[in-house]
């Protein structure tokens, strides 16, 4: 640390707070918040609120006006130093030329060809600079930019719903309403915080879902895994809601999705060429539905990054509905060494 203050810390915190803001809205960019500090008053903060809009630095300074000169900058991110393609103008040169006295920047940009250039700019510019204050809460924020810019594929979220018995599915195939609607909702907002969401056209003919976010927010890209071209055209993902790309090997092709064509390696597609093409596509956080096909092939692959996993306490192995299964009352859960034990007396309900 480079004897960050309390007050440091307290500043980048809101910081990063403000970033979270543009949560499902700025990808590809990142998320970043930035707060302007004179006299130990903020005199103006912003964040980056939709992707092709202005950056947070800029908004910031907008806000502050005269005061931006001789204030403290806190930004979650090294503000950037040229245009480069970029919508909107760079931040670095407009916060010196605003007067700002210094900027703490959480983390460098993890591009290789930006890393530390625009903090350079600014100390050229007489401007003071640190970086590293808050840099893992910064960087977990932005995982999906990271993951991008680092390894070329979008950060991989596995996420899946088991009954007890270990079950995806009930009987005939369908795997619906295994949880709760609690559950149900918070798995929404898992769709609303991703860039897009990806099944396997398994998924599609079992249950023919949405994958919109249901109300929790923006919808994301919704990705289907195709090798054949197997779905219905009367696909509910096909319905215009949110965009919906489907990776084939097929030449056939599909009103309602864009088509993207992969090869297919032993009958499957290439998976690593899927993500890539994600990641080229602006795709940061990737949420893998499933099924378990898709699931088997992301793990062999190690292209998991993160899981979330859903227990329901029901035992649907017996049963085609799994509102009906057999279900623990009162499930209780205890740790054991690295396991955990999901225990209680069985419930069976019956149809009214």
């Amino acid at each position: 640390m480079q004897g960050f203050t309390p007050q440091d810390f307290r500043f980048m915190r809101r910081a990063l707070a403000l970033a979270k803001r543009g949560g499902g809205r700025v990808s590809p960019n990142p998320m970043v918040g930035c707060v302007l500090v004179k006299d130990g008053r903020i005199v103006g903060e912003a964040y980056h609120r939709e992707f092709g809009g202005p950056h947070a630095e800029v908004l910031a300074l907008s806000a502050a006006g005269e005061d931006a000169r001789g204030s403290a900058a806190y930004v979650t991110l090294e503000p950037c130093c040229a245009h480069s393609g970029k919508k909107t103008p760079p931040c670095a040169p407009a916060l010196a030329a605003a007067g700002v006295a210094r900027v703490v920047a959480a983390d460098l940009d993890p591009n290789p060809a930006v890393s530390g250039k625009g903090l350079r700019l600014l100390r050229e510019a007489g401007v003071k600079t640190a970086v590293g204050l808050c840099a893992e809460d910064a960087a977990r924020l932005n995982r999906g930019f990271w993951t991008r810019q680092r390894l070329k594929r979008p950060y991989v979220i596995l996420k899946t719903a088991l009954s007890l018995d270990g079950q995806a599915y009930a009987r005939g195939g369908r795997s619906r309403w295994i949880t709760a609607e609690p559950a149900r909702r918070l798995a929404h907002k898992l769709r609303a915080r991703a860039d897009a969401v990806l099944v396997g056209s398994g998924t599609v003919l079992a249950d023919d879902p949405a994958l919109t976010a249901h109300g929790a927010g923006p919808n994301p890209v919704r990705v289907v895994l195709d090798t054949k071209l197997r779905i219905s055209r009367r696909a509910r993902l096909l319905d215009g809601q949110a965009p919906t790309w489907i990776f084939t090997a097929s030449p056939k092709e599909v009103v309602g999705a864009e088509i993207v064509r992969v090869r297919s390696v032993r009958g499957r597609l290439d998976l690593r060429a899927v993500l890539r093409e994600l990641a080229r596509r602006g795709i940061g956080v990737l949420l893998v539905e499933g099924g378990p096909a898709v699931h088997a092939a992301f793990l062999k692959a190690r292209a998991v990054d993160e899981a979330q996993v859903f227990l329901s306490p029901k035992l649907v192995s017996g049963d085609s509905n799994p509102n009906l299964a057999p279900r623990l009352a009162s499930p209780r859960l205890k740790k054991v060494g690295q396991d955990f034990l999901f225990y209680g007396k069985v419930q069976c309900l019956r149809a009214s």
